[in-house]
């Protein structure tokens, strides 16, 4: 959402790019009411970026950090710029573009995006750890379906009412049948986001030496009995999703639990057993589980897209970067 302040003819924008949480910043000058407002950017091919203001612009300069070489620019309401290159997918570049309208009020805009990537891979929610138990943090872990890359990936989490996105991926290679772990929080010194080919860089309790592991920043509980984890592409596609409840209630206690169960079962990621939208009954049931008892995937079973895939494990039978336990907890 974006926020305008205006400040003696000058207008400061706080808002979104494609990645969803970068801030942009930009400033206009000239006739604050008639200047033109900048809406947002994106990577729209690994070579093209679009740029999107309320009204045509000139662009007079534009320069990428990193140095990015231009092929074209084609100005208006949307303006398109062509590279000469492509950057590595999912690439943190930020554009710093000045602009002017035919009126000659110009606009300053600094604004950080993620470079187009084509090469996701397809992936799975495979296990999820809720409760934490010092040094054991909780984790969500992911199998990878299709060779790819993770570049500019998203998680998120809805499970209280703070923002829902946790965590979004640098470019970096995966391999088909390879498990990574996204640990939710970070405790230890030696915990390190595995973006290199040593699988075993990290250290930290529940890191695995033949699986990725990347870790979110700060102690602050992230995740709860009752939630939703999700991820999505660069074009907000929902890639995977697991619904969760504690409690087998009628209907959500949460407006935004109920709102994200919608919004999955309109992307056609989680639904109830009977094909409708997700309430805290047709959930996987996270009754019973702990620091050692996790939430995990049926690794034997195929994907339905409801809690029929889904177990808690046998105490101590958590498994971040490896198979799931198939052992089952028995209340």
């Amino acid at each position: 959402m974006k926020k305008y302040f205006l400040i003696l003819g000058a207008c400061i924008v706080l808002g979104s790019c494609s990645t969803g949480e970068a801030a942009i910043s930009s400033m206009m000058q000239g006739d604050s009411s008639q200047a033109p407002v900048f809406l947002g950017c994106r990577a729209v091919s690994e070579r093209e970026v679009e740029f999107e203001f309320s009204k045509p612009v000139k662009v007079t300069s534009l320069a990428f950090d990193p140095a990015m070489a231009i092929e074209s620019v084609e100005e208006g309401s949307t303006v398109k710029v062509i590279l000469k290159e492509t950057a590595e997918p999912g690439m943190m570049i930020t554009a710093d573009l000045l602009a002017e309208d035919e009126r000659r009020n110009t606009i300053n805009v600094l604004v950080p995006f993620r470079a187009r990537n084509n090469r996701m891979p397809v992936l799975v929610i495979n296990e999820i750890r809720t409760d934490y138990s010092n040094p054991r943090v909780e984790f969500v872990e992911f199998k990878i379906k299709t060779a790819g890359n993770l570049g500019a990936m998203r998680v998120f989490l809805a499970g209280s009412s703070q923002k829902p996105t946790i965590y979004e991926f640098s470019p970096v290679e995966v391999n088909k049948d390879e498990y990574m772990t996204l640990h939710l929080r970070k405790r230890e010194e030696d915990c390190k986001d595995e973006y290199s080919n040593d699988l075993a860089e990290s250290g930290g309790t529940g890191s695995s030496p033949h699986a990725r592991d990347f870790w979110v920043p700060g102690i602050a509980k992230l995740i709860n009995k009752t939630g939703v984890v999700y991820v999505m592409d660069q074009d907000d596609k929902v890639l995977d999703a697991v619904m969760f409840s504690e409690n087998p209630d009628s209907w959500w206690t949460k407006d935004y639990l109920a709102e994200t169960a919608e919004f999955l079962f309109s992307q056609g990621v989680w639904k109830s057993v009977d094909g409708k939208i997700c309430g805290p009954q047709d959930a996987v049931s996270s009754q019973g589980t702990t620091a050692t008892r996790t939430i995990c995937r049926d690794e034997t079973a195929e994907k339905t897209n409801t809690k029929t895939n889904w177990y808690i494990t046998a105490t101590s039978g958590a498994t971040p970067g490896t198979p799931n336990n198939p052992k089952r907890y028995e209340p």
